[in-house]
C-alpha cells in the first residue's frame, strides 16, 4: 500500500484490501451518541480515533443501541433511578443499502447498518458500522435486539452477540470490504469466528470443519481480554446455546472445545480461532495466562487519546511549548521542562471548569485553593469507593491538616446490579454525614464522557482504589496524567507500570484486608500528598511536570495503536504504512 506524499492520507483515496476490521459491543464515537457505557467503549472509541490520526487502514463494526446505556438519576438519599437514551442513528449517520439475515432461536431477522465517518486529524477515515435490526419485516421483538446496551437478560445479550458477531462478518462481506484481520475486542464478538469458519466451508450448516479450515479462520483473527475474573467472561447454558444459537452449531461448538462446565464460554472460543491474543497491562496479561494456561496470551497496555482528553488549558499550553505533541505523543515527554508556572495556570483554569460544572449540577460553590481528591468509576463493589471513609474520624483530621479537603464522586452502577446501587447509596449517606467546612464530599449524576473529562482535568489527585486482581487496566487514571494529575492508587491494572513513588503519583501498598488498605491510603495522604500540596507551589509543579511528561508520553492509544500494528495486526507489513503516515503528516499543531 503506497502513500500519496502530495496529500493527507484518506480511506476514500486507499484500496479497500488489507483492512482491519475492529469489533466491539460498545463505542464511545461521540459525545452525543449514547453507544457506550464505561471504559471499554471509552477506550475502543480512542483506539478508532488514534487509528484514524495514524492513517491505519481500519474499520469498525459494533451495534446501534437506540435507546443508550441509560442516565442516571440519584436522589438526595442515594437511590439510582435509570431512563432511558433514546437517539436517531440516521442525525448522525449514513444508512448503507445493504441488508444481512442472522438466524436467533431459529427465526431469520434482517440486519441493516449505519455508517460514520471518523476522520482523523490528517484527513485519513475510520468507517463505523453500527448494525440495527429496527427493520420492518422482523418482529417487535427482534427488531429490538439491537436497542439497548447491556440490557435484559442472558438471552438477550446471546441474541445480541449473534447480530454483532455473525451479523457483523457478513456485513463486512456484503459491503464488499476486503478484510485481512478481524479484531475482536472482547469476547462479545466470538461468533464471528463461526461466520469466518462457514464463509471458509463454503457457507451453510457447519459439517466437519478440517485443521486447515480453523487455521485458516486462526490466521485472520486476533483478540483483546479486558476481563481478569473468570465470572466476567460472557457464559451461555447448553440449552441457550441450542435455543439461540441452533443445534447444529452447538454441537459444533462443544467439539471444539469452546464449552466449559457445561457453558459456552465466549472469550474461550475468542482464543480458540485467534493467532494473537492479548491482555491490556502487563499485570492483565499474567493473570490471563493463568486463567487460560493453554493459550499464549500476550500483553497491550491500554492509552487514551490524548487530544481528547487534555483539557483546553493544558493543550493551548502545549501547543505553544512542544507544538509537536498531537502529531507524535511521545514528545510529551519534553514535559519535564514546561514551565511551571504557566502549568499551574493551565491547572487552575481546568479546575474552576470543573467546579463551576459542580455548581451548576448541585448549587455547591467549592473553593479552588482546596486540595480536591477524584474518584469517578463504575460503581462496582470491588472498586471500594466507599475505602476513603473507612476512618471517618481520620479522614476528618486529615481534612483539617490540609486547611480543608473536597472530594468528588461519580458512577453509574448497572441496572441490574444491586451491590453497586448499594454502594452508591453509602457513599452519599455518609458524605451527608461527613461533609463540613473542612471536608466537602459531592456525588456527581450521570457520569459520562463530557463530566469524565472535566473530572481528569480539573482535580488535584486521581483516587483509585480496586481490590487486587480485578482491575484488568483502567484508563480514567491515564487521562489525568495527561493533565499532569497525579495518582494515588492501588497497585492493580496499569498503575503497575505507571507509577514511580512522589514522581507520578503514590501507590497504596497491598495490605491483607480492606482495614489494612485503608491504612495504608491514610498514611500516604497524611505523609506524602497533603505536605507536598500544601508545601511550596512549585513543588506539586513539578510532580505534575513529570506525572505528564512520563505518564503521558506513554498510556496514550497513539502508542497503544502502534503496538497493535507492529505486535497484532501485520506484524511487518504495517510498519511501512504507519511510518510514512507519520511522516507526510503536517508537523504544525492543528485543532
Amino acid at each position: 500500500m503506497q502513500l500519496n506524499s502530495t496529500k493527507p492520507f484518506s480511506y476514500e483515496t486507499t484500496p479497500t484490501s488489507g483492512l482491519v476490521a475492529y469489533f466491539s459491543m460498545e463505542i464511545a464515537i461521540d459525545r452525543a451518541m449514547p453507544t457506550y457505557s464505561g471504559g471499554l467503549g471509552m477506550l475502543a472509541g480512542d483506539t478508532l480515533r488514534s487509528a484514524a490520526d495514524l492513517g491505519v487502514p481500519l474499520v469498525a463494526f459494533s451495534l446501534a443501541h437506540r435507546k443508550g446505556y441509560f442516565q442516571q438519576h440519584l436522589s438526595p438519599a442515594g437511590d439510582q433511578t435509570e431512563e432511558v437514551q433514546p437517539w436517531n442513528p440516521s442525525d448522525f449517520c449514513t444508512e448503507e443499502a445493504a441488508r444481512i439475515r442472522v438466524s436467533v432461536e431459529g427465526r431469520d431477522v434482517m440486519v441493516r447498518a449505519w455508517r460514520y465517518d471518523l476522520r482523523g486529524r490528517y484527513g485519513h477515515v475510520v468507517p463505523i458500522y453500527l448494525l440495527d435490526t429496527d427493520l420492518d419485516g422482523n418482529s417487535g421483538w427482534d427488531r429490538g435486539l439491537t436497542d439497548h446496551l447491556y440490557g435484559g437478560d442472558t438471552n438477550y445479550r446471546l441474541q445480541q452477540e449473534i447480530v454483532l458477531g455473525l451479523g457483523g462478518a457478513r456485513m463486512a462481506n456484503a459491503l464488499g470490504l476486503k478484510v485481512n484481520v478481524y479484531h475482536m475486542n472482547e469476547g462479545h464478538a466470538a461468533l464471528l469466528t463461526l461466520a469466518l469458519l462457514e464463509s471458509e466451508m463454503g457457507g451453510g450448516p457447519l459439517n466437519s470443519p478440517t485443521d486447515a479450515d480453523i487455521l485458516q479462520v486462526r490466521n485472520k483473527c486476533v483478540f483483546t481480554t479486558h476481563t481478569p475474573v473468570p465470572a466476567g467472561h460472557d457464559r451461555f447454558s447448553t440449552e441457550q446455546s441450542i435455543r439461540i444459537l441452533g443445534g447444529d452449531r452447538t454441537a459444533r461448538l462443544e467439539k471444539l472445545g469452546v464449552f466449559e462446565g457445561g457453558l459456552l464460554n465466549m472469550t474461550m472460543l475468542a482464543l480458540r480461532f485467534s493467532r494473537y491474543a492479548n491482555g491490556v497491562a502487563m499485570q492483565h496479561g499474567k493473570v490471563s495466562r493463568a486463567m487460560f494456561p493453554q493459550y499464549q496470551i500476550d500483553s497491550i497496555t491500554n492509552g487514551v487519546h490524548a487530544p481528547t482528553w487534555i483539557s483546553e488549558p493544558v493543550q493551548q499550553m502545549l501547543d505553544v511549548q512542544i507544538p509537536s505533541w498531537r502529531r507524535d505523543n511521545l514528545t510529551l515527554r519534553n514535559a519535564i521542562d514546561l514551565p511551571e508556572q504557566e502549568l499551574r495556570d493551565a491547572h487552575h483554569r481546568a479546575k474552576e471548569a470543573l467546579l463551576t460544572e459542580v455548581a451548576t449540577r448541585t448549587g455547591l460553590v467549592l473553593n479552588p485553593r482546596v486540595l480536591t481528591l477524584g474518584f469517578a468509576r463504575r460503581a462496582a463493589t470491588y472498586k471500594r469507593a466507599n475505602l476513603l471513609f473507612a476512618d471517618p474520624e481520620r479522614l476528618l483530621k486529615i481534612a483539617t491538616q490540609a486547611g480543608g479537603l473536597q472530594i468528588l464522586y461519580a458512577g453509574k452502577a448497572h441496572p441490574a446490579d444491586d451491590p453497586g446501587k448499594a454502594l452508591i447509596h453509602s457513599v452519599i449517606e455518609t458524605a451527608s454525614k461527613l461533609s463540613n467546612d473542612m471536608l466537602r464530599v459531592v456525588y456527581l449524576e450521570n457520569y459520562a464522557w463530557d463530566l469524565g473529562a472535566l473530572l481528569t482535568a480539573g482535580v488535584d489527585v486521581w483516587v483509585n482504589t480496586p481490590r487486587r486482581p480485578y482491575e484488568a487496566s483502567g484508563t480514567s487514571g491515564m487521562k489525568a496524567a495527561l493533565n499532569g494529575v497525579p495518582s494515588l492508587s492501588i497497585l492493580d491494572g496499569w498503575w503497575i507500570e505507571g507509577c514511580i513513588e512522589g514522581v507520578t503519583g503514590w501507590a497504596i501498598e497491598d495490605g491483607a484486608n480492606d482495614a489494612e488498605e485503608a491504612e495504608n491510603l491514610y498514611r500516604k495522604l497524611e505523609n506524602a500528598v497533603v505536605p507536598l500540596y500544601c508545601g511550596e507551589p512549585q513543588h506539586w509543579a513539578r510532580m505534575m511536570r513529570t506525572t505528564l511528561a512520563f505518564n503521558g508520553s506513554f498510556f496514550n492509544t497513539n502508542r497503544m495503536v502502534k503496538q497493535y500494528t507492529r505486535n497484532s495486526y501485520y506484524p511487518v507489513k504495517l510498519i511501512e504504512t504507519v511510518t510514512k503516515a507519520e511522516e507526510t503528516a503536517p508537523s504544525y499543531a492543528m485543532k
